[in-house]
């Protein structure tokens, strides 16, 4: 709880910035806080859209990150966009388009199983599928992808283990405009099942079809992970839409799966109100619809982001198990320059 609370109050030490004409005091030495949404085309909707996101997360426990790009708007929107999170099942959205890339350089069609693989691991976020997609990639390839989508900080999983890739709201936002030119990705993000589509679609209103995927994750350390992230088109017509924008909700240190994601969703509603401006046609998730069930993209007891230590560290003297170094000449210690000695420390 300790920790959380401190994540909160670093979070509203930023977003004390950007509720409007404040007064809010900064060290004279310190720079001004940047507002969390800009727009050189219409700054007025980037400060009331600042203005709501914040209020969407005051009072809110946990550690949230906010990345949203509206390219027909000018319009950017970053809140601890940069922060590291382990991925959990948005992960798949990786996975996707790296089968997809592979598919297109060999000048084919996906195959029959990788098109059953990606469906059931995206639009049922199928896991058992997801880590036989995983394991028929390169690391080389699928770091390719990051790097040609423009995720600069994404750091794959190790082994198996693609829920513990970890990543940021801003390099979620630039594997959106990745997959966003793929029509076989938007169609499969767009029939993701009714039980399993909720953070991003909250708020969003009947003239936006919003193609997500979310992830959900319980883990000793930083509690539930929650994440959320989303391509916004008007009518699902695609990127030629007038409505074209993109979100990414990340959050980790969440009590409950459910608490999570009731944050994300009024974050959510606020950038579906700035940016399609109309009535909602879905609110919040009702509770009963919150399963509080891991969505098992990283199994139980499974270590932590970075591969474990070897259990025998490798042999400085020699290869055989006894091997012991070999013992100095009286001489040797005479020529062997002294160590300085250690100073108590202070």
């Amino acid at each position: 709880m300790i920790t959380r609370r401190r994540s909160h109050l670093r979070a509203w030490a930023l977003l004390g910035a950007l509720l409007g004409a404040t007064g809010t005091a900064w060290p004279a030495e310190a720079h001004r806080a940047p507002a969390l949404c800009t727009s050189s085309r219409e700054p007025a909707l980037a400060a009331r859209m600042s203005q709501d996101i914040a209020a969407a997360l005051k009072g809110r426990d946990g550690t949230v990150s906010v990345a949203v790009h509206a390219p027909g708007r000018a319009l950017r929107c970053g809140l601890g966009d940069t922060r590291l999170y382990d991925s959990a099942s948005i992960a798949k959205v990786l996975i996707m388009q790296a089968v997809l890339g592979r598919a297109e350089e060999l000048g084919r069609a996906p195959t029959r199983l990788e098109a059953q693989r990606m469906k059931a691991m995206i639009t049922r976020s199928d896991n058992t599928a997801a880590t036989d997609l995983w394991q028929g990639l390169s690391r080389a390839r699928l770091n390719r992808v990051l790097r040609e989508a423009g995720a600069q900080d994404t750091v794959l999983g190790h082994d198996r283990y693609w829920g513990l890739t970890r990543t940021t709201a801003r390099d979620q936002l630039a594997m959106l405009a990745a997959v966003s030119r793929r029509t076989e990705a938007l169609d499969l993000m767009g029939q993701v099942v009714s039980s399993q589509a909720w953070g991003v679609t909250a708020g969003a209103p009947g003239s936006v079809k919003v193609h997500l995927k979310n992830g959900w994750l319980p883990r000793a350390t930083h509690g539930w992970r929650v994440h959320s992230i989303g391509i916004a088109l008007s009518n699902g017509t695609g990127t030629t839409a007038t409505l074209d924008y993109r979100l990414a909700l990340l959050s980790h240190d969440n009590p409950t799966m459910r608490y999570g994601v009731r944050t994300l969703e009024g974050v959510a509603l606020a950038v579906h109100r700035g940016l399609a401006g109309s009535t909602a046609a879905r609110g919040f998730t009702p509770g009963y619809r919150i399963s509080e069930t891991s969505d098992g993209s990283v199994p139980s007891g499974a270590p932590g982001p970075h591969p474990p230590a070897p259990a025998h560290p490798p042999q400085q003297w020699g290869t055989s198990p006894g091997a012991v170094p070999p013992s100095r000449t009286a001489r040797d210690r005479r020529r062997a320059p002294r160590r300085p000695r250690s100073r108590p420390s202070e």
